[in-house]
């Protein structure tokens, strides 16, 4: 490929820069926009039922296999709660020719974007891999569709059976954890597909026998009842020889009955409230509405993004920026296959009386159901719609990308093009179709749920989940369905010849302030990503303000000296654009996602909130009241805890890593801080001099550099020296020790555990971090399988090497049941001290790790988001432009040698310090039992 790179002047520049590249009057308008939407396809359906669905997109060397199943929660009979989801874990399990974790053959041939989700009307299972491997992952996914029974043994159902509760004990365990559970037993009667939870109950996943969840595949899971969808580096022909060869043999399954229900309407208003480990009292109305094909959706849709899901929105500027009674709101439509809820919410300020909240919650609905929204309102909420479905669908796979659309619009709709016509739709919504709509829906009465700071009862689980279910029996069918014969299925196929990483060429460019400028061209779709990249992160945090830059970059976006807070939010609205803010503990950044069309007048924006932030006293005042709030959130939260502990332990007080990589700071001090501290942080830390530009998209640096100029080039650095981190403070000399602090009622204990390498984040890693990979760094890695696939104590366990450019950390992540939580720490002591010892790397383990490396490296550089991601890496840690495209030769001449000797020389078990969040009553003397000393560390205060 083209590797050049080469510096543009200024003079040249200007010559290119004709009229055509400056800032368009106005915004695109969205029927523009919404032409960018379309994704071509072609279907068909195999004799045996399947539907078929086929895009091509040949941009990068892979295709996105997604198979979608029309099976629910909603669908599941009597007693049974939480069966779908169950289901959908065992059928990673394993199956009867690939008889091995799914993840395994996955990891070897480097598949990108890898996962199942389960919800109220489906199920799914989805993964991006290169195109040489496209064989080998549809006869996997044919053979768990068609040959999966067999597999599935007693042990297996047992194991996921745990995993899927601790999956339910880690989101319990969560602030407002439990409301999801109330507020459907509420709005939708008992009876209703959706009175029930999609994780189920625990009563319901302990009774689940082996014969259940067979008759349940049975019942459910035929190939008439799904559809695959292949999207990337493929076409029509191709589609069909592969379908047919792989999933042509599965017999039909039984006739599936489709579950319906009309949009229930509560007889009366009802109200609730629960206690729970909650940083602030939250108050919320919600409704059932119809569903995703009802002729009001998009008007309902709309109205939540006008009323609380746009950065503008009704409840914003009211509740938040104006009167300042709330620290947080939202709004929103959810809208499944046969009904949704529409949910408005907000997060009272402390100090607030929570009725007045309420009170006024209800005023501004009301107001919003007698005058509706403006036409700028809808304009605002369907550019917002627009803009993000055309970055999702920069991706063929993944959770949002083209074959999430067509899929979703298949099975939900009966159309693959329904995502495209539904945005049609919001292009041409009027302000009155959104007023009927919210008149006829949220005129009825409403579920008002509060829940306020207190103690969570220790049965709430039990209290809170549904009695009830909807009793739906699973049709007869065959015993098994492996019975059938055509393609060989007694190995796997081999995997093809494989495409390398061919990652864009970075141009290089100045602007006449000495801003440098990196650009890499990604097209496909219009965007453009920018990112202002400092030298400073929240370790530029003085250590007797911490939290000042954390502050300071919300309240950028929060008013300049030209624009007020409303004025960002509604400009950014109308061009499609988000400016945001962000830091590491090494780099600050200021980003914009921006459609190309609009790419100069959000330029502008971006500019304006670098250069010329107010910070206005009463937006201050405003941002320090959210600021505590999310402090008091971080608290109330077990990983919030622990994350607060454990830096200080392994760093030292006063290191400038010694914080939480929140960066939210000390609560002390962020009470005090006045806009002129911001102001100051400001002018010493974002200046020209500690910055770089960098961006990838659909767009020339022949016609970007003018506007970066016009944006950015007039900035000057201002007085004072170029300000440098100080990592001169020594570390301290550190032993194992256990530091415990008590959450009372906690379902799970997270446990983590850190120790600081001799290693700087500009270093070769590339052995250490394969290294990891094994111990904890993947799916398959020898903690996860442990205490997950193994013991089924957690959802799910990790490790892994901080990418800090001053020093880097080794770091485990534990979040398991209470029971079980000193049996955890001895695994996980047990496994790493294994793993540095007399059981090192094996053959098999150094293959998938070297192969999985390689052949993801395509499909991790899909994006443009991804592609700046690696770009931002290349820049900061001053790696080769080509980095990426030789790291797979690093990769190749691994031993398994090379690991060990990384891990064993960086890694020390005897320095491995542990941070333990969990209930005193349950854990402590699981604690006593692990052979380390134990300390009691009270619980970080927000006070």
């Amino acid at each position: 490929m083209r590797r050049s790179a080469f510096i543009l002047s200024l003079p040249l520049l200007a010559l290119a820069w004709s009229p055509a590249f400056a800032a368009p009057a106005k915004p695109a308008p969205v029927s523009a926009l919404v032409k960018s939407v379309a994704i071509p396809f072609k279907q068909f359906t195999l004799p045996n039922g399947l539907r078929v669905i086929v895009h091509t997109d040949r941009k990068t060397p892979i295709v996105a296999v997604s198979v979608w199943y029309h099976v629910g929660s909603k669908d599941e009979p009597q007693g049974k709660t939480g069966f779908a989801h169950l289901f959908e874990h065992l059928m990673f399990n394993g199956s009867e020719n690939s008889p091995g974790d799914f993840f395994e053959p996955l990891q070897q041939i480097g598949a990108t974007d890898v996962n199942g989700t389960t919800w109220f009307d489906r199920t799914n299972y989805f993964q991006s891999v290169p195109t040489g491997a496209l064989d080998k992952t549809l006869f996997l996914e044919s053979d768990r569709m068609g040959h999966l029974l067999g597999a599935v043994t007693q042990e297996k159902l047992d194991n996921q059976r745990g995993v899927v509760q601790n999956e339910k004990r880690q989101g319990d365990n969560q602030p407002y954890g439990l409301t999801e559970y109330i507020t459907l037993e509420t709005l939708f009667p008992k009876g209703h597909p959706y009175h029930h939870s999609t994780i189920g109950s625990m009563a319901d996943l302990d009774a689940a026998s082996l014969d259940d969840v067979k008759g349940w595949f049975r019942a459910k899971y035929g190939p008439d009842n799904a559809v695959l969808v292949l999207a990337g580096d493929i076409d029509l022909k191709t589609a069909k020889q592969k379908a047919a060869k792989w999933f042509g043999d599965i017999p039909r399954g039984p006739a599936v009955t489709r579950v319906s229900a009309p949009v229930p309407t509560l007889p009366a208003p009802v109200s609730a409230v629960m206690k729970d480990n909650v940083a602030t009292t939250r108050i919320q109305r919600l409704w059932a509405i119809p569903g995703l094909n009802d002729k009001d959706a998009v008007a309902l849709d709309v109205a939540g993004s006008i009323l609380g899901g746009l950065s503008s929105s009704r409840l914003d500027n009211a509740l938040v920026r104006k009167e300042q009674i709330a620290v947080a709101v939202s709004a929103s439509a959810s809208l499944f296959e046969i009904a949704g809820m529409f949910t408005v919410s907000a997060d009272v300020k402390p100090g607030v009386d929570p009725a007045l909240v309420g009170k006024r919650l209800d005023e501004i609905i009301a107001d919003f159901l007698a005058n509706g929204p403006t036409a700028d309102e809808v304009r605002r909420a369907a550019t917002r719609e627009v803009s993000g479905k055309i970055n999702g669908l920069e991706s063929v796979g993944g959770f949002s990308g083209k074959a999430v659309s067509l899929a979703e619009g298949l099975v939900y709709s009966g159309d693959p093009d329904f995502s495209r016509k539904t945005l049609i739709k919001f292009g041409n919504i009027k302000p009155a179709a959104v007023t009927a709509a919210l008149r006829k829906w949220l005129s009825r009465p409403a579920f008002s749920l509060t829940v306020e700071p207190g103690e969570r009862a220790p049965d709430a689980e039990v209290a809170a989940a549904p009695k009830e279910r909807l009793a739906v029996a699973p049709p007869a069918a065959p015993d098994a369905m492996s019975k059938s014969s055509g393609s060989d299925r007694s190995k796997p196929p081999a995997v093809e010849a494989l495409t390398a990483l061919d990652f864009p060429t970075i141009e290089r460019a100045k602007l006449s302030n000495g801003i440098e400028v990196y650009f890499a061209r990604r097209t496909g779709v219009p965007t453009v990503k920018v990112s202002v990249s400092f030298d400073a992160g929240y370790a530029a945090d003085p250590s007797n303000g911490l939290g000042t830059q954390s502050m300071m970059l919300t309240m950028m976006n929060e008013g300049t000296k030209t624009r007020s807070s409303m004025q960002i939010a509604e400009e950014g609205e109308r061009l499609g654009a988000n400016v945001s803010t962000g830091a590491t503990l090494d780099r600050t950044s200021v980003s914009l996602s921006a459609l190309t069309p609009n790419l100069a007048p959000s330029l502008d924006l971006l500019a304006d909130v670098v250069r010329n932030p107010a910070f206005v006293p009463a937006e201050v005042d405003r941002i320090r009241a959210a600021q505590l709030n999310r402090i008091a959130e971080e608290l109330s939260e077990p990983e919030g805890l622990a994350g607060r502990i454990l830096p200080a332990k392994l760093w030292g007080t006063g290191h400038p890593y010694a914080i939480p990589a929140s960066g939210t700071g000390d609560p002390a001090i962020v009470r005090k801080l006045t806009p002129q501290d911001l102001s100051a942080f400001h002018k010493r830390w974002l200046r020209p001099d500690t910055a770089k530009i960098l961006v990838v998209g659909d767009t020339s640096i022949a016609q970007l550099m003018p506007l970066l100029e016009r944006s950015f080039g007039s900035w000057e650095a201002g007085q004072g020296a170029r300000p440098v981190k100080d990592f001169s403070k020594p570390l301290p000399v550190t032993s194992s020790k256990i530091y415990f602090i008590d959450r009372p009622n906690s379902p799970q204990s997270v446990i983590l555990a850190g120790q600081v390498l001799d290693a700087k984040g500009s270093d070769d890693l590339v052995s250490l971090r394969a290294a990891n990979d094994v111990f904890g760094g993947s799916f398959l890695s020898r903690i996860n399988t442990d205490l997950r696939e193994t013991k089924g104590w957690s959802y799910g366990v990790g490790s892994g090497i901080s990418g800090r450019e001053n020093r880097v950390s080794f770091s485990m992540s534990a979040p398991v049941q209470s029971d079980k939580t000193g049996e955890s720490i001895k695994v996980l002591r047990s496994q790493l001290a294994d793993f540095l010892g007399p059981k090192g790397v094996t053959s098999d383990e150094l293959q998938r790790t070297v192969n999985g490396s390689i052949r993801e490296l395509p499909g991790s550089f899909e994006t443009t988001s991804d592609v700046l991601g690696g770009l931002t890496q290349i820049v900061n840690l001053g790696r080769p432009d080509d980095y990426y495209e030789r790291i797979a030769q690093k990769y190749q001449a691994l031993t398994a040698a090379d690991l060990d000797a990384s891990a064993r020389a960086k890694i020390d078990p005897k320095s491995l310090i542990f941070v333990v969040v969990g209930d005193a009553k349950t854990v402590r003397s699981q604690l006593d039992a692990v052979g380390l000393p134990v300390e009691i560390v009270a619980a970080p205060s927000a006070k």
